[in-house]
């Protein structure tokens, strides 16, 4: 296995659910806000099930809806949004409300966010032998102030951000200036991501070595407490290797 990644020069890394635990710092940061500020006739759980029925409607559909570019700019329109389009699910019209919430779900949610525990280890290690690119979607504040909370920055010599470019994975564009920016070609490259959609497959479609890592934790709200982590779809292209931790890349890239 290690051989296929002897002629790796430079690795880029997704961010949320591969180097952090977005999703679990998520969750607990709706239960809270909606427990402090929501109806009081409904429950937590019950309001975070109208808040993840929501984001299947309105997430995937950004772009259709007009909502994209401010998207782009800042995470805080289309989560204000968000929060309104759950509340009016709820029988709830009310926009002061949704504002409130969605700052103060926002807030909770940095405050939760985490490092996976070996992340740093594996990030000092390889940032000593590989140049390191960090490459993810969202928006332009929303995925600096992750950066900024976590203390990443010093270990990325390339971070390209969906709300700074203009554009995000899964397209070519983004991988293309990656590949531009590391100054090795494609066959060189190596990719670290969590999702096979956005991270993987394009990777690979790209010319790239790919590393899928699969966590248990990686479920969004929207599965309802029953989803597992995504699995490879019918027909797709099997990564060049697939792990649970990050300490298996290093692992993988000994000599």
């Amino acid at each position: 296995m290690a051989a296929r990644f002897t002629d790796v020069k430079a690795i880029f890394f997704d961010l949320d659910d591969t180097l952090c635990a977005y999703w679990d710092s998520s969750k607990v940061a709706l239960c809270e806000a909606f427990a402090e500020l929501g109806p009081e006739r409904l429950s937590p759980e019950e309001m975070v099930a109208h808040w993840a029925e929501t984001y299947k409607e309105f997430a995937p559909n950004l772009r259709a809806l007009g909502w994209y570019e401010r998207y782009l700019e800042s995470g805080e329109p289309t989560r204000t949004e968000h929060m309104r389009r759950a509340l009016v699910r709820m029988g709830i019209d009310d926009q002061d409300l949704a504002s409130r919430l969605s700052h103060r779900y926002m807030t909770l949610r940095d405050g939760y966010l985490h490092l996976f525990p070996e992340t740093e280890e594996v990030l000092q290690n390889l940032s000593r032998r590989f140049p390191l690119g960090l490459m993810t979607n969202g928006p332009a504040d929303v995925q600096r102030q992750e950066v900024a909370t976590l203390n990443l920055q010093p270990f990325f010599k390339h971070i390209l951000i969906e709300g700074e470019l203009g554009i995000g994975k899964p397209h070519e564009a983004v991988f293309k200036q990656a590949a531009s920016l590391a100054g090795v070609p494609p066959t060189n490259l190596l990719f670290v991501g969590n999702s096979y959609h956005h991270d993987i497959a394009p990777a690979l479609k790209f010319g790239w070595k790919a590393m899928w890592i699969r966590r248990a934790s990686d479920v969004p709200p929207s599965a309802g407490g029953r989803g597992a982590p995504e699995a490879l779809p019918p027909g797709g292209a099997d990564p060049d290797a697939i792990i649970s931790d990050l300490r298996e890349v290093l692992a993988l890239l000994e000599p």
